[in-house]
C-alpha cells in the first residue's frame, strides 16, 4: 500500500503544480498570485490552530510556536524544510532547494509575486490567528528569485503591526545554519512509517482540495473548467506512465488502466469494483474522498475526472473513459473501445 500512498501523493502534487503554472501562462502572474492567495490562506484557516494543538506546540512563544510549526507539519508532508530558533522572539524558517511545490523545472516558470502570495496567504497571517498582533514575517529570500531556498523568520515587534506590515521582504539577512540538533521532533511514538507515507498522501490531497474551490470562486465554473480540467487532462497525460511504474504496473490495455484506477482509488481510501463488460469494465467507486465541499457537484468531479481521461490517452489512445452515472457518492464509468 505504501507504493499506492506515493503515486496518490505524487499525482496530486503534480496537479496542483500544473494548475498554478497554467494559469501563469494562460491568465498572467497576478490572476495566479490571487489564486495562491486564497489557496494558502484556506489551508491556514482550516489547519494551522488546530495543527498548532496537535503538534503540542501550543504555549509556546508566538514566533517559535510558528516556526516549529511550519517545520514539523511540512516535515510530516515530506517537504524539505529546516528551523532554527534565535529566540524567543525570534525563529528562523528555512525551505532549501529542491522546493516541493514547485517540483523539478517547475520552478523557471513561478513569478515571483506567486511566491510571494503564498507567504501572504499563510506565514503573514499566523500572527492574527494566535491572537498576537506582534507577529509578522520577514523573508530573505525566494528560491524563485534565483537564490538556494525559500527562507525568513517570524519576528515579534516591540508594537501591533499594520495589516500591510505582517509580512515584509529583507533580502540582505541570511539565516543561520541549521542544527538538526536544535530542531522540534514530533511526539514518540505518535508517527509510524505507515501513518507518516498516508500523511504525505493527505498533504498533497489537501492542496487540490482547497484549490478547486477556490479556483471556481475567482475564475467562475466556466473559466475553471477550462483551468482546472485542462491541466488536470496534462498532468495525467504527462504522469500516467511514471505513476503505473510506481504502481509496478505493466499490463497494457483496458485491464491494465482498470487495475491501474482501482489501486489509486484503494490507495486515496475509494472503493472500486472493476466487472468486465464485453470487451471493456464497468468501475464503480462508492465515495469520493477528494471531494472539495464547495465543488463537490458537477464542476469539481469534471476537473477530477479529466486526471484519468488524460492518464488514459498516455496508455491507451484506442480505449475511451466514459462516465455512466454519478448518484450521491457513487459513481460509475465504462471503459473500453471508442
Amino acid at each position: 500500500m505504501e507504493a499506492g500512498w506515493a503515486a496518490v501523493a505524487r499525482l496530486y502534487h503534480a496537479w496542483v503544480t500544473g494548475l498554478i503554472l497554467f494559469v501563469v501562462t494562460r491568465r498572467g502572474a497576478a490572476p495566479a498570485a490571487e489564486l495562491v492567495f486564497r489557496l494558502f490562506r484556506r489551508q491556514h484557516r482550516e489547519k494551522f490552530l488546530a495543527g498548532i494543538e496537535k503538534l503540542g506546540l501550543a504555549g509556546l512563544p508566538a514566533a517559535v510556536a510558528s516556526a516549529q510549526y511550519h517545520y514539523l507539519s511540512n516535515r510530516i508532508g515530506g517537504v524539505r524544510v529546516e528551523y532554527i530558533p534565535e529566540s524567543d522572539r525570534k525563529a528562523w524558517i528555512r525551505y532549501p532547494a529542491p522546493r516541493w511545490m514547485w517540483h523539478g523545472t517547475a520552478i523557471c516558470a513561478v513569478p515571483s509575486e506567486v511566491s510571494r502570495a503564498m507567504l501572504r496567504g499563510w506565514h503573514a497571517e499566523n500572527g492574527v490567528s494566535l491572537g498576537n498582533p506582534r507577529l509578522g514575517f520577514v523573508c530573505t529570500k525566494q528560491t524563485v528569485d534565483g537564490q538556494d531556498a525559500l527562507e525568513g523568520y517570524f519576528l515579534e515587534y516591540d508594537r501591533d503591526l499594520k495589516p500591510e506590515e505582517r509580512l515584509r521582504f529583507a533580502p540582505g539577512e541570511e539565516a543561520p545554519l541549521f542544527d538538526p540538533a536544535a530542531a522540534p521532533r514530533l511526539l514518540d511514538g505518535a508517527w509510524s512509517p505507515d501513518r507518516l507515507a498516508k500523511a504525505a498522501r493527505n498533504y498533497a490531497i489537501e492542496y487540490v482540495r482547497s484549490a478547486l474551490p477556490e479556483l471556481v470562486g475567482l475564475f467562475g465554473p466556466a473559466e475553471a473548467r477550462f483551468l482546472g480540467g485542462r491541466s488536470a487532462y496534462l498532468v495525467g497525460l504527462q504522469h500516467g506512465e511514471e505513476i503505473k511504474a510506481m504502481l509496478g504496473l505493466a499490463e497494457g490495455g483496458a485491464a491494465g488502466f482498470a487495475e491501474l484506477f482501482r489501486r489509486l482509488a484503494a490507495a486515496q481510501g475509494d472503493e472500486t469494483l472493476v466487472a468486465r463488460d464485453g470487451d471493456g469494465f464497468v468501475l464503480r467507486q462508492r465515495g469520493w474522498r477528494l471531494a472539495p465541499e464547495a465543488v463537490a457537484g458537477e464542476d469539481g468531479f469534471a476537473l477530477w475526472n479529466a486526471l484519468w481521461e488524460g492518464a488514459l490517452a498516455a496508455h491507451d489512445r484506442t480505449l475511451r473513459w466514459r462516465l455512466l452515472e454519478r448518484r450521491g457518492d457513487e459513481i460509475s464509468w465504462r471503459l473500453g473501445r471508442r
